[in-house]
């Protein structure tokens, strides 16, 4: 990565994670198109990278490393140098493709609140941009706490997601999600779940979770959690049918 270019002085880049079953990338259309749009917004030129390059690219990396089941992340990087640094105006873009194993996951799974908020107002909010500190800042508060990953509000008080995953809950025996105006991210996991349950999304406030039945992450990286301590709070380990949404079948 050049030391002066966009990406690396303010982390300008855009990137997925895709879980792998089967030794093949899941929901992979959702994830290009989510990709190709946030690369758009952030002005990020990747049109030297068509989908069957990069899927292509992809598949020989899960074939080299014999991976049947896990995670990859790929990610596009602007290498232009930074307007500030540099007169240069050329423009250019990298691509990264990483795997790995499934991410190790504790048993009996912990949730706390965080006390960073998500801001509405942000341009970054909505983009799953390579500008990710502020999610990393918050997943290490709670894990500094004892807590495996944290709720974050928004500058209204309102649930939007978790530090590294979408956020849902049941109530009264109804689904509910954060909508996409609290902030939270467009997931592909959480987009799939939307189009196979019925599931109210909504703008809602702590009160809504404090009386929740059960709580439930998901992300390409976890597949689908069942939380079972919320702030001390023990919730019910029984299962949901968006558990069998789960890309991972334990």
């Amino acid at each position: 990565m050049p030391e002066i270019s966009s990406a690396s002085l303010y982390g300008n880049g855009v990137f997925t994670t895709i879980a792998i079953i089967d030794r093949g990338p899941f929901l992979w259309e959702k994830h290009w198109r989510r990709l190709t749009a946030n690369a758009a917004k952030l002005e990020i030129d990747i049109s030297e990278y068509s989908e069957a390059e990069v899927f292509e690219g992809l598949t020989l990396k899960l074939e080299g490393k014999r991976l049947e089941e896990g995670r990859a992340r790929i990610m596009f990087a602007d290498e232009s140098e930074s307007e500030v640094w540099s007169s240069s105006n050329v423009k250019k873009t990298s691509l990264s493709i990483i795997t790995a194993e499934r991410r190790p996951l504790p048993e009996g799974f912990s949730l706390t609140v965080s006390p960073h908020h998500i801001n509405t107002t942000s341009p970054l909010v909505g983009i799953k941009s390579c500008n990710y500190l502020e999610n990393l800042l918050a997943y290490k508060e709670a894990k500094r706490r004892g807590f495996d990953e944290a709720v974050r509000l928004n500058e209204r008080g309102e649930i939007a997601s978790t530090c590294m995953a979408n956020i849902f809950w049941l109530t009264n025996g109804k689904l509910y999600t954060p909508s996409l105006k609290t902030g939270c991210l467009a997931g592909t996991t959480r987009e799939y779940i939307l189009e196979n349950l019925y599931c109210e999304k909504v703008e809602a406030g702590m009160e809504e979770l404090d009386k929740a039945e059960a709580i439930f992450l998901t992300s390409a990286g976890i597949g689908v959690i069942n939380v079972a301590d919320f702030d001390g709070k023990r919730l019910p380990a029984d299962r949901h049918e968006i558990e069998n949404l789960s890309p991972f079948r334990d």
